[in-house]
């Protein structure tokens, strides 16, 4: 659906969502040359407080006449990127770094005024701030998701608001992650949001290239049959983060595909979007809420290693949902412990699932084409057990 106005009015969710992450990026809070504009931080800000204050509007009766005002205020969790970008002036860095030195440098430097210019701002409301700095493996680990659930949790039961970042300063694969969009989905997830804002410099996806005559705002996404001909475009405008559309839009089928409905759209529509007018780009939910577990194993765990799965075990993993057991394995490759994220792959090195192993890489060998029975009675009865158990197991979309 376009944005010609059709979808003014039933977004009347949006505007009822109890419990909200807003994701802003980069170039919404810095110029172009490095550092934080204070205005654009500051305008941000009074959005976020205004809403927090106001409350979610009135739910609609099911006769559809008058509604009733949901107590209390809205809760935010605000993910903001910025960091390094924060940090590129005070080092005299004229742009972004490439090498990852550079940019822990960078975030080290910059992410302390970036929370310090949040505490400052939200101050003027009398709103606390707490500062949650996330890598993958908080997301990734069970131990540490659960930890992080808890902190949000308790952050937003005390009354403060929580702004989430990467911790880039000692982050790897995470630092070239995709400028936050993705840590925002399983945080929206994570916290059990109701909706989830992803703010940045283009006002929703379009049906192509912005820039040119006759492109056109998609103002509802129902699905990915929606986008499924649409090009959308990989690089930013202002150069300072590392996240462009495609990361957005990913980040937004993630949380769709987890029950959570997703509005996409520029920062300077930030208050439009979250009281529900028609801007940007509205994602409908497209799945129910998974287990945690399953969701980050999906899309933020790193896998450790991986199995080689004979065609049978294939079969009994992706259409039958089972458990995969020794007897299913043709290979292992990687150097992992039991409680690892590994990938399951078919013999054509195709990656089918992802899931926990139960064993450490060096015992796999032992136990590769064997039964469980067979297991047991050499090795004893702690290897009568499944090398990954369906209920720590996600099967990959090919």
């Amino acid at each position: 659906m376009r944005g010609d106005g059709t979808v003014a009015g039933a977004r009347q969710t949006v505007g009822e969502a109890r419990r909200i992450v807003v994701k802003v990026g980069s170039s919404s809070l810095t110029t172009a040359a490095g550092g934080l504009d204070a205005d654009r931080v500051d305008a941000l800000v009074d959005v976020l407080a205004k809403t927090r204050k106001e409350g979610a509007a009135p739910k609609a009766s099911v006769e559809g006449g008058g509604g009733r005002r949901v107590g209390g205020e809205r809760e935010i969790v605000l993910v903001s990127s910025g960091a390094i970008a924060a940090g590129l002036a005070p080092l005299g860095l004229r742009r972004r770094p490439r090498d990852l030195a550079r940019q822990q440098a960078a975030a080290s430097v910059g992410q302390g005024l970036l929370v310090a210019r949040y505490t400052a701002s939200f101050a003027r409301y009398g709103v606390r701030v707490g500062q949650v700095l996330l890598t993958s493996d908080d997301m990734s680990r069970r131990a540490h998701h659960r930890n992080a659930s808890r902190t949000l949790d308790k952050l937003l039961a005390m009354g403060a608001l929580p702004v989430v970042n990467e911790n880039d300063t000692v982050a790897t694969d995470e630092i070239r992650f995709g400028d936050n969009d993705r840590l925002a989905a399983l945080v929206a997830h994570l916290v059990r949001a109701d909706l989830l804002v992803l703010l940045s410099d283009v006002d929703g996806v379009y049906d192509g290239d912005p820039s040119r005559p006759g492109t056109s705002r998609i103002a509802e996404v129902r699905g990915p049959e929606d986008l499924a001909h649409v090009e959308i475009g990989s690089a930013g405008k202002a150069g300072v983060g590392t996240g462009g559309m495609v990361t957005k839009v990913e980040a937004a089928r993630i949380a769709a595909a987890a029950g959570i409905q997703v509005v996409l759209t520029s920062a300077v529509h930030a208050a439009e979007a979250l009281g529900g007018g028609d801007t940007g780009t509205w994602f409908h939910p497209t799945g129910r809420r998974s287990a945690d577990r399953l969701l980050w194993l999906q899309h933020a765990s790193t896998p450790q290693g991986s199995l080689t799965l004979d065609d049978g075990a294939v079969r009994a993993v992706v259409q039958g949902r089972k458990s995969l057991l020794p007897a299913g394995i043709a290979g292992v490759e990687g150097d992992f412990s039991a409680g690892d994220p590994v990938e399951l792959r078919d013999r054509e090195g195709r990656a089918v699932a992802r899931g926990l192993v139960n064993f450490d890489a060096k015992e796999i060998p032992l136990l590769v084409g064997r039964s469980t029975r067979e297991l047991a009675r050499e090795l004893g009865p702690g290897y009568e057990r499944e090398v990954v158990h369906r209920d720590d197991l996600v099967v990959l979309q090919p």
